[in-house]
């Protein structure tokens, strides 16, 4: 998958209206699937689906949620412009509700301690890393960024995001402290103008509305003043800021 003409709301429409021909567990602390499914027109393509009753209990965030904070870090992505995580969905499937979300053809051998050493590729890393700040990412592996054949990076595993405490967890401190990108600190305020002015037609306004709960709701919105009133990159506080394992 890669950004060439691609089309996200086609790839929505793909994800709820394909029918599942296979799927498969493949490891990971709560079950998740690689599914494959046939488009209306007889097309065949992989996506990867996290039922809710696959989700494994957590002490600090509300069970059978997580397939939720998935599509709405997809929803903030693209809200933001920064469309890097994959074209994800709500939707039913064999094993019941569940987030369904494209799955991205990467090198396997890739990940974010590599993907620093390359210069043309640090720029995408630190958007995401302020992604992750301001979705409140608590669990941002090396291993959770896919690189592509174009030179694409995408952002995966999006479960743990938009706690109302502060959580982020992430390998990407290589920047903290450093002064963010005025354009990118542009689009969190027009992003943040459009969660509080808007008037209900934005599909990704409402959807992300709809996916969080009314304190999660309120600190996102903290987190992203926040940012935009400090205008640097985040550092790791007193809290565990890493995840396990790293990569």
């Amino acid at each position: 998958m890669s950004d060439n003409g691609l089309d996200f709301a086609a790839a929505e429409r793909l994800l709820l209206e394909s029918e599942f021909l296979d799927y498969r567990q493949v490891w990971s602390s709560n079950y998740v699937y690689l599914a494959q499914l046939c488009s209306p027109q007889g097309q065949p393509f992989a996506a990867i689906y996290k039922p809710r009753r696959g989700e494994m209990p957590l002490w600090d965030f509300p069970g059978g949620t997580l397939y939720k904070r998935e599509v709405a870090a997809y929803r903030l992505a693209k809200l933001l412009g920064w469309p890097f995580v994959p074209p994800t969905v709500v939707r039913e499937g064999p094993e019941g509700v569940g987030s369904l979300q494209v799955f991205v053809e990467h090198d396997h051998a890739s990940h974010y301690f590599e993907q620093r050493a390359v210069p043309g590729l640090v720029p995408q890393l630190k958007r995401m890393l302020l992604f992750d700040y301001v979705a409140n990412n608590a669990d941002r592996k090396g291993g959770h960024c896919l690189l592509d054949g174009e030179g694409r990076i995408w952002g995966i595993d999006h479960g743990l995001c938009f706690h109302e405490q502060y959580k982020l967890r992430t390998v990407m401190w290589d920047w903290a402290e450093e002064p963010v990108p005025g354009e990118w600190l542009d689009e969190v305020r027009a992003a943040r103008k459009a969660l509080t002015d808007g008037d209900g037609d934005d599909e990704d306004v409402a959807e992300l509305r709809k996916l969080l709960d009314a304190a999660e709701w309120a600190a996102l919105l903290r987190r992203m003043d926040a940012i935009v009133r400090d205008g640097v990159f985040p550092k790791p506080g007193p809290h565990r800021p890493y995840p396990w394992p790293l990569v």
